[in-house]
């Protein structure tokens, strides 16, 4: 009996203490925090905001303006992930729309998920809401541009070291002559060292 209440009282120290390792901290968002190695938020920031300071100060864009006098306005089409780890685009892709639109110098339009959504609600609108406060049907703004991209990756490793590069390129499509008016890349590279157990 004894020995069963030293067990109980040992088995509740561990429980108790497996509980106690976890330490949660919270910290700044702009932190950079690179635990694995692997792409993340800071990389999906600084690329999006790498690329998107790129584009803007380009010649298309004075062209357009000169030519049409007024805003282009983009939409952001596929970014394929080539490389050879998941990375959650949808991530890269807001952070891009985000410089985009908070530039100032570009319109921006709804992705093709999204203007799905929205054309619901307006269809909905048309039975549902008043005359003067339903949206017009077939009043949408179209884009004259599209951003697309993919993101690739090559790894180097040997003896617990690893180098990762990550190539970020993008284009600016015209719509209408399907022209292509800015190619930009950005590359981030990292060097990881870690036991080879790991691995």
């Amino acid at each position: 009996m004894k020995n069963k209440w030293i067990f109980l009282i040992l088995a509740m120290v561990l429980i108790f203490s497996g509980c106690a390792s976890t330490k949660v901290s919270r910290t700044s968002t702009d932190e950079v925090i690179d635990l694995s190695g692997r792409w993340n938020d800071t990389d999906a920031r600084l690329t999006a905001e790498e690329l998107i300071s790129d584009v803007l100060s380009r010649v298309w864009l004075e062209n357009f303006t000169a030519r049409e006098g007024d805003k282009p306005v983009v939409i952001v089409g596929t970014i394929r992930n080539k490389s050879s780890e998941h990375i959650e685009t949808v991530t890269f892709v807001k952070e891009i729309e985000k410089e985009l639109i908070n530039s100032g110098k570009v319109r921006f339009v709804a992705s093709k998920e999204e203007r799905e959504e929205v054309r619901e609600e307006r269809v909905d609108q048309q039975s549902q809401s008043t005359e003067e406060t339903a949206a017009a049907l077939a009043a949408e703004t179209g884009a004259d541009f599209m951003l697309k991209g993919v993101i690739t990756s090559i790894t180097d490793a040997i003896e617990g070291k690893r180098v990762v590069t990550y190539k970020v390129d993008m284009e600016l499509i015209d719509l209408e002559s399907n022209e292509k008016v800015w190619i930009g890349s950005n590359e981030i590279k990292k060097f990881i060292k870690q036991s080879k157990a790991n691995w």
